[in-house]
């Protein structure tokens, strides 16, 4: 994270909260995604009132640089209002990627709660060479 600062990745996590549609939950998420090559992708959450379809911040993020064909990944800021941490579905989808990266738990003022990697977040993960 060469021009990327945490601080900077957090920041970009808390923009993307701004844009999340949480009538049910309440519970305002955001993601800022660090590409192996410096791009940042943000991310929120969006909840639907049938509840399957609701999508993490983190995957949100995900999906768009994975869309535009990005497939390694440095670091990821989540910020949440209490510095909650990644659900299952979203650690298992960044796992599939990169399963070192930094992961940076913060809350929605920019204040870091927590620095681990993903791998520490789901140990003995389930990758892509699990099925070589």
């Amino acid at each position: 994270m060469d021009s990327i600062s945490d601080q900077d990745l957090i920041a970009a996590a808390i923009e993307g909260s701004k844009n999340a549609y949480n009538p049910y939950s309440n519970y305002r998420v955001g993601a800022a995604l660090l590409t192996a090559d410096g791009e940042v992708y943000a991310g929120c959450n969006i909840e639907s009132v049938s509840f399957t379809p609701t999508v993490c911040a983190e995957r949100t993020a995900l999906f768009k640089a994975v869309s535009e064909g990005h497939r390694k990944f440095e670091a990821v800021a989540v910020v949440t209002r209490d510095g909650g941490s990644p659900c299952g579905v979203c650690r298992q989808m960044m796992f599939e990627f990169s399963p070192g990266m930094k992961v940076l738990l913060a809350d929605l003022d920019g204040n870091l709660h927590l620095t681990t990697t993903l791998a520490e977040l789901l140990p003995h993960g389930f990758g892509p060479g699990n099925l070589d």
